[in-house]
C-alpha cells in the first residue's frame, strides 16, 4: 500500500479549481478505473476515489481505463458542448494520466497548459532506476520542449491567468 502526502499539490489544485469556479469555467475530473487489485488506485479502493475535499467542485466526472482521458470516453463531446478550447491540466500520476491526456488534448486541437507542480506521483527515481530523477520536472521539461504545450508552475499560472483574488 502506498502512502503519499500530496497536501501541497492538493492545495494548489483546490486554488486552481476555485479560480475556475469564480470565473464560471468548467471543472472536469477524470477518474482512472484500474482493474488491477494490487494498484494503489484500484477500482473501489480509497486511492481509486477522487479526493472528497475536491470532488464537490466537479461539473463532470469522466471514468477512464487508459492513460489518456480521451480514449474510449466522452471527454471530447463534453468539452465541445461546453465550448472549451483551452485545457489546464493537473492530476495524479504525472507521468501517466496528466502527460498522456495533455498530449492527446493537443492532438485534438486544444490549447494546453500543464501546471507542473499541481501534479503528483507515487513513483520516484528508484521506480525508473534513474538516480536523481525528478519525475514532475522531467515530464514538464519534455512537454515544454515540444513547443506546443505550455508548462507552468502554479505561481506562473497565478501571474498569467488567475483571478485577482488568487494574486492577493
Amino acid at each position: 500500500m502506498y502512502f503519499c502526502d500530496f497536501s501541497l499539490e492538493k492545495k494548489k489544485v483546490k486554488n486552481l479549481i476555485k479560480d475556475f469556479k469564480r470565473n464560471k469555467q468548467p471543472v472536469i475530473f477524470i477518474r482512472h478505473k484500474d482493474g488491477n487489485s494490487e494498484s494503489p488506485i484500484a477500482d473501489g479502493s480509497e486511492g481509486g476515489n477522487i479526493d472528497s475535499d475536491l470532488v464537490k467542485y466537479a461539473d463532470n466526472i469522466i471514468e477512464k481505463s487508459t492513460p489518456s482521458a480521451f480514449l474510449k470516453t466522452n471527454l471530447q463531446e463534453i468539452l465541445q458542448s461546453l465550448g472549451v478550447n483551452h485545457i489546464f491540466m493537473t492530476g495524479f500520476n504525472t507521468e501517466y494520466c496528466p502527460q498522456f491526456t495533455a498530449i492527446a488534448a493537443y492532438d485534438r486541437g486544444y490549447q494546453v497548459t500543464f501546471i507542473e507542480d499541481a501534479t503528483a506521483t507515487v513513483n520516484d527515481d528508484s521506480t525508473y532506476e534513474f538516480p536523481g530523477l525528478d519525475i514532475r520536472d522531467f515530464v514538464g521539461s519534455v512537454l515544454n520542449w515540444s513547443n506546443v504545450i505550455e508548462v507552468l508552475d502554479y505561481e506562473e499560472y497565478v501571474e498569467q491567468y488567475a483571478d485577482v483574488e488568487l494574486k492577493s
